[in-house]
């Protein structure tokens, strides 16, 4: 065991279990709980919060581990142990905490921050960049503000194809096509501008990228973006002073969603990004995120923002969310469940939890992830939030079926006629009230409003009739899927 996990602090370790449990890893006895089961005859598994356990039996796990799974621990303790040497210096001298410092704060307190930057941190190719002396990096006002877009490979995952960085000054100090090196199945041109011709004879690796990085973010220098852990991810780099700014204003109405880059852009600067319907430009996009973090330190926003709450959930209404995927099951057989006409883009970001996992299908539009639901086969319910969701069957390469759910990212109903059928009835009823200078509905009107609501009707008996086809391919799928099942294990 390395001297970063015997040295390290009970708090530390804790951490360390916990990352260990939420990507699912496994040592010779097993994961947390397993390990607890064999090792503590008297209270098992029972009491499985890290944190409630003694140091010597977290080190004692740890050390169940390989080698080199103990190597990427040691980074692990040595990046918690500067995070919260961090945080403690800014308890001890509050008076010396800069502007910029504050939004790294804001940043840590986000309710998302534990979840959205807890990298993999045991996979090779990731680096940590490390403060080095904290009281000495704590000083530093140097940001920088990064943007990357990212191609999908053939293999399913997905590769940097271009990275910008600007300092504070929005000069340019990193303007770069990356070469993915692996085979790329879709460029995204329409979100990213980038095609095939951009990258040919492009020789800049990832490696180069993560060397210029290292050079620009050392001494404590700030790493700025917008949802900047899908940057981190892309380039597979990990830094302890980041500001996110979705993460630094506080929006009124749904404090759970942020809004994307363009729409914040457009309320804080005046100014969109972008124009509607137009791809990134990661320069863009990299100067826009450092406008705003100057724009926070000028004039403070502490302030709730209103920013319309379709806008706020623009993004996320163009997902839908798939979960309780058996591990097994890799992230680009899920392709499969949408047409080639969607473009559909199933984000490498996963979330796993026991012998789970969960991800998004992420479409060009609201309209076409709706669409997309639709059309996909399974018995329909409603999770315990109230939004709709289809447990799915689905045959994998390797032969065998599996099954899984797929979720609407929100329980209103959007594209459905239950609406439009609440409104005409408050047209029929409302507006053929006597209403000073407005008389009462003609004849036309009411003749169409009648035939509308008889079209609202019929299609209210055709949902009845397509929900109970779905019960019935699904009661189908099941038996075909237990009938697999069995024959698998025969």
């Amino acid at each position: 065991m390395g001297k970063a996990i015997s040295s390290a602090d009970k708090e530390v370790l804790s951490e360390i279990v916990r990352l260990i449990q939420k990507q699912g890893l496994k040592g010779a006895d097993g994961g947390w709980k397993d390990y607890l089961e064999c090792h503590d005859k008297k209270l098992g598994s029972c009491l499985s919060d890290p944190a409630k356990r003694s140091k010597e039996l977290l080190v004692a796990f740890l050390q169940t581990f390989t080698k080199e799974e103990q190597k990427a621990f040691n980074k692990m303790a040595k990046r918690c142990a500067e995070r919260n040497a961090m945080m403690q210096f800014m308890k001890d001298s509050p008076d010396l905490e800069t502007p910029e410092q504050r939004l790294v704060c804001l940043t840590m307190q986000h309710p998302q921050y534990t979840q959205r930057f807890s990298f993999p941190f045991f996979e090779e190719e990731w680096i940590t960049i490390h403060l080095g002396d904290v009281s000495e990096a704590m000083k530093s006002r140097t940001m920088i503000a990064v943007d990357c877009e990212m191609v999908l490979c053939q293999d399913g995952s997905e590769a940097l194809a271009k990275i910008c960085a600007v300092d504070h000054n929005l000069e340019v100090k990193l303007d770069e096509l990356v070469n993915p090196i692996k085979a790329v199945a879709d460029y995204r041109t329409h979100i990213t501008g980038i095609s095939s011709k951009d990258l040919d004879g492009v020789t800049c690796s990832l490696a180069d990228i993560k060397k210029s990085l290292k050079k620009l973010l050392s001494h404590g220098t700030i790493l700025v973006g917008h949802a900047l852990h899908n940057d981190l991810r892309a380039l597979k780099v990990d830094h302890p002073r980041v500001i996110d700014t979705s993460h630094i204003f506080k929006f009124a109405g749904l404090p759970t969603h942020s809004p994307s880059l363009n729409t914040l852009s457009k309320v804080v600067l005046g100014v969109p990004v972008r124009k509607e319907g137009e791809p990134h430009n990661c320069l863009n996009d990299a100067q826009a995120a450092m406008k705003l973090v100057l724009a926070k330190l000028e004039h403070g926003y502490d302030d709730l923002i209103g920013i319309a709450s379709n806008n706020i959930l623009n993004v996320d209404l163009s997902k839908l969310f798939i979960h309780k995927i058996p591990t097994e099951v890799p992230t680009q057989e899920l392709q499969k469940l949408f047409p080639g006409e969607y473009n559909t883009i199933i984000e490498s970001d996963i979330r796993i939890r026991g012998g789970n996992y969960s991800t998004h299908a992420v479409f060009r539009s609201v309209e076409e992830a709706n669409e997309a639901f639709i059309k996909i086969e399974g018995q329909q319910t409603k999770d315990s939030s109230g939004r709709p969701q289809k447990h799915v069957f689905m045959k994998l390469d390797s032969g065998k079926t599996t099954s899984f759910y797929i979720r609407r990212m929100t329980a209103d109903v959007h594209f459905n006629d239950s609406g439009t059928s609440k409104r005409l009835a408050q047209d029929e009823y409302g507006d053929s009230r006597q209403q000073p200078g407005n008389g009462t509905l003609d004849t036309k009107r009411q003749k169409t409003c009648l035939d509308q609501c008889n079209h609202v009707k019929e299609i209210e008996k055709l949902r009845e009739a397509l929900h109970q086809r779905e019960e019935e391919i699904f009661n189908l799928q099941k038996i075909l899927y237990f009938e697999v099942t069995r024959n698998q294990n025969l």
